[in-house]
């Protein structure tokens, strides 16, 4: 390894990506500020926003991966300077959002008067979730259209207008929040459904940001992205479907993993179920930085990629790695530490702490094979081989690590069976195969580059 490389790619690769960071924890904050604030008004109202959100983020996450194929595109049509064609597919990503968009409103009001009846629970609860997901759902265009131009500008190697406009975001969630939950300045007081009127103006908000941003900032005047307007092209979307529904099917397997472990763990009773959150929601957190060090590295390989430069973005991958492993070894550290004080922000519930930390430091050993697998499909995301992540997230996801978590965790069919402990060994093995066959994948895809200039199959 060279040294003065890997020093020179890494403070570019950190440049890239701590606006992204500081963006995907804005993100979280909101959510985390939709949960506090409704819970002031009751414990049936913060469960409401629990319960809808995780709901609408499935939803949500799956357009946000489809739409991820566009800064791959973008940074390889930057990497050969071929800005003509930026605007173009841009736009033809945009008709895509738009018509999800849509889409999403459809689907809850045609949805949403048959489920009503059959969902048996609380009848304020079941109230407050479906008036949430009711105001959300007018957010869904305004939001698939402000990821149109997040990852235009991503793709352009231009990431802190993210950072921004998250900011203005959550500038405008909280307050909002105040206004529709407490019913202020003359607003009725909506409790916990209030949170989806805020967050639909915040969606509309970063959008209306990031158009502004877009038509006046002269490092994106090479692409003409506003000259002229471009109407659907079906076989350029048809590509754009090909290449972003293999990432936004990868978000969903290993969003639905986590969602099902936790439904599978209510038998082992209300704490059990309570560490195993605290434990994936700080693991979460300590997520985002692998995550937006992968999101820069796609933009960065694209780039090499569409420039030519194989080699360059051979090297890029792997130095990425070593580095993400690097900042793996202080987060892990951190978690070993501070476990237990970490639990205890959460809850005073000392048997709920000590579980849950128990989970933290298993959290610590997989932090490291999150890394590498995490990163490694972002190169693959640059070098635009998105059908491999799918295949590889659902064998190691839900083949390897929901088979394992199964048979540790509710079975005895190799030890007693562990409960969470069991499918947190789970998450380790599923983790550890997609780092295996990622790496593995993307040394095969790179071997292809630099022997025929273009992956084959």
């Amino acid at each position: 390894m060279n040294w003065r490389n890997f020093s020179k790619q890494s403070k570019s690769l950190v440049k890239l990506a701590y606006p992204i960071l500081i963006a995907q924890l804005i993100q979280n904050l909101m959510g985390f500020s939709d949960t506090v604030m409704a819970g002031r008004v009751s414990s049936t109202d913060m469960a409401a926003v629990a319960v809808a959100s995780s709901i609408w983020l499935p939803l949500i996450l799956t357009v946000y991966g489809l739409i991820m194929a566009l800064a791959a595109i973008v940074s390889q049509l930057s990497g050969s300077s071929q800005y003509q064609k930026i605007a173009k597919a841009t736009y033809q990503t945009a008709w895509i959002a738009i018509s999800l968009g849509v889409a999403l409103i459809a689907l809850y009001f045609l949805v949403a008067p048959l489920v009503f009846e059959q969902v048996q629970i609380e009848l304020q609860l079941k109230v407050l979730m479906f008036d949430y997901l009711r105001y959300i759902v007018w957010g869904a265009p305004g939001f698939c259209l402000y990821l149109v131009l997040r990852n235009y500008c991503e793709g352009m190697s231009i990431t802190r207008p993210t950072m921004v406009v998250s900011i203005i975001g959550l500038l405008i969630n909280i307050p909002a929040n105040y206004i529709f939950i407490y019913g202020k300045f003359g607003m009725p007081a909506l409790g916990g459904a209030g949170c989806g009127i805020a967050t639909a103006m915040v969606y509309w908000v970063m959008f209306i940001s990031m158009l502004v941003y877009t038509i006046f900032a002269k490092k994106l005047k090479p692409t003409s992205l506003y000259q002229h307007f471009y109407w659907p092209d079906w076989s350029e979307i048809k590509g754009i479907f090909s290449l972003g529904l293999p990432i936004a099917f990868s978000l969903l397997f290993e969003v639905s993993l986590f969602a099902a472990v936790a439904i599978l763990l209510t038998p082992f009773g209300a704490q059990v179920v309570a560490s195993h959150q605290i434990a994936i929601n700080f693991s979460g957190l300590v997520f985002m930085v692998p995550l937006s060090l992968a999101m820069a590295v796609t933009i960065k390989v694209g780039f090499a990629v569409g420039n030519n430069e194989y080699q360059q973005a051979k090297e890029f991958c792997l130095n990425s790695i070593v580095f993400g492993l690097f900042l793996a070894v202080f987060t892990a550290i951190f978690t070993l530490v501070f476990r237990y004080q970490i639990a205890e922000i959460y809850t005073q519930d000392s048997k709920v702490i000590n579980m849950a930390s128990g989970l933290m430091f298993l959290a610590v050993l997989y932090q490291f094979s999150d890394t590498i697998q995490v990163i490694s499909a972002g190169a693959l995301r640059g070098y635009k081989d998105t059908k491999s992540i799918l295949y590889i997230t659902f064998f190691s996801y839900w083949v390897v690590g929901m088979s394992v978590g199964l048979i540790l965790g509710i079975t005895d069919w190799v030890v007693p069976k562990a409960g969470p402990y069991g499918f947190w060994i789970g998450f380790i093995s599923g983790l550890t195969t997609a780092a295996i066959l990622l790496g593995w994948r993307l040394k095969v895809i790179q071997k292809r580059y630099q022997l025929n200039g273009a992956v084959v199959g």
